[in-house]
């Protein structure tokens, strides 16, 4: 679509209608479609067409989710996977193997922190986990020819730290390595991070951008501005790939990282959303900068009040003047933080427990960054398979709680934290 505002874009792109079809993509709950020309299904085959032949790799409904992220993000393509997760999992696999390593914040989300250190060094892919305040001269000695990405979260979940996109820009173009960039908390209404330098995209879509706890699923936005052609780096671009009759990635004019994604990787092994959730979540798109300045809102309002409270031993949200990434978060993300904070109890695990158990309108839940609030203590729970030590690392101290914060009334919230609080 043209130069639309972000609100504009949220509501029309990705799918527009010709005439008499549904003005919203309808579901396409179909595995398969129907070709009498055989030449034309060959085509598909050979990445000559666009068109649909099985839904494993492509289907009109995740299309037009795809295309919506995609434009979000100010990217080229989308692939709409079947979580977070799976997104974050074919991102690695289409650019690395065996004897290869990625470079990644140790602030991520836990699960991303197992996914890289834990299984995928099990198929030979290492990976090296950085300070991401780390000074650049530190993180460029990790990064060797084998390197084949950068990943790091715009938020960190739940260490809710904020990168330094300009650091990181650097150090990649210096290198001539991949940047990858999770947006799942900041989202593209409070940070595009294609315009500080990212190459690729990454989104949890069961968060914001579904925005109801309703639709799993996951997303890759190529970013177009990455060159492969000819980068010793990346072999795999630049070889031909006899499985679709030697295509060379490289010399594709455009979409080089999702083609070979989707050739490859959603062909070879699935996880491609379902058209059911990709409908849900584009029509939850549709709302993404109405909710997300609602959520930043009412975020900076409890933040405040948790950091004068007397049973909080710290407050990490972006939005606080005292906050470490204060200065950051005004440079990359003006207009908001997003409604994700942690803070600190003053006092143990059990305390964290009776605290959270005593909330009554603020839910208990494995979840984020939806429309409801809730609270999790992740070292019990989402990082509870790492070692104090790691977690500390991770920026996860065991008296942290999590809190999304949803867009309910604030003074509601607020009044429900308080008789917790009181509890203590």
């Amino acid at each position: 679509m043209k130069e639309y505002k972000l609100d504009t874009l949220c509501v029309q792109a990705g799918y527009k209608p010709k005439t008499g079809e549904s003005r919203i993509p309808s579901i396409c709950q179909s595995t398969t479609f129907f070709y009498g020309d055989t030449q034309a299904m060959a085509d598909c085959f050979d990445l000559k067409s666009n068109d649909y032949f099985y839904s494993r790799l492509a289907n009109p409904t995740v299309a037009a989710f795809e295309g919506k992220v995609a434009a979000l993000e100010g990217g080229v393509a989308a692939v709409g996977c079947a979580s977070g997760m799976s997104a974050i999992t074919l991102a690695a696999f289409t650019v690395a193997g065996a004897g290869d390593n990625i470079v990644c914040s140790q602030e991520v989300y836990g699960g991303t922190y197992n996914l890289f250190g834990v299984t995928l060094p099990k198929l030979g892919i290492e990976c090296r986990f950085i300070d991401p305040d780390a000074p650049a001269e530190e993180i460029e000695k990790l990064i060797d020819g084998k390197t084949k990405m950068v990943y790091v979260e715009t938020i960190a979940n739940p260490a809710i730290t904020v990168v330094d996109f300009d650091k990181f820009a650097a150090i990649c173009r210096k290198a001539g390595v991949l940047l990858a960039v999770d947006n799942t908390l900041a989202t593209p209404a409070f940070c595009r991070p294609k315009e500080f330098g990212a190459n690729i995209v990454l989104h949890s879509s069961s968060k914001y951008l579904d925005g109801h706890a309703a639709a799993l699923g996951g997303v890759i936005v190529d970013l177009g501005n990455f060159d492969f052609k000819g980068n010793p780096r990346y072999e795999s671009f630049n070889t031909p790939d006899e499985s679709y009759h030697g295509l060379v990635y490289a010399d594709l004019p455009s979409a080089v990282f999702a083609t070979k994604c989707r050739a490859q990787m959603i062909r070879d092994l699935g996880a491609i959303m379902s058209p059911q959730n990709a409908f849900l979540s584009y029509i939850g798109c549709d709302t993404l900068a109405l909710r997300m300045a609602k959520h930043a809102s009412n975020a900076a309002k409890i933040a405040e009040y948790l950091n004068a409270h007397p049973k909080i031993e710290w407050v990490r949200y972006p939005s606080l003047k005292d906050n470490k990434y204060h200065a950051l978060a005004q440079k990359y993300l003006p207009d908001g933080q997003g409604g994700m904070m942690s803070f600190g109890i003053k006092g143990d695990v059990a305390q964290c427990a009776e605290f959270m158990e005593s909330l009554q309108l603020i839910t208990q839940e494995t979840h984020v960054a939806d429309v409801r609030s809730c609270v999790l203590h992740p070292a019990s729970t989402t990082h509870r398979q790492l070692s104090k030590a790691d977690l500390e690392k991770a920026g996860v101290p065991e008296n942290l709680i999590r809190l999304s914060v949803g867009i309910e009334n604030p003074d509601d919230l607020i009044a429900d934290l308080e008789q917790a609080l009181a509890k203590l």
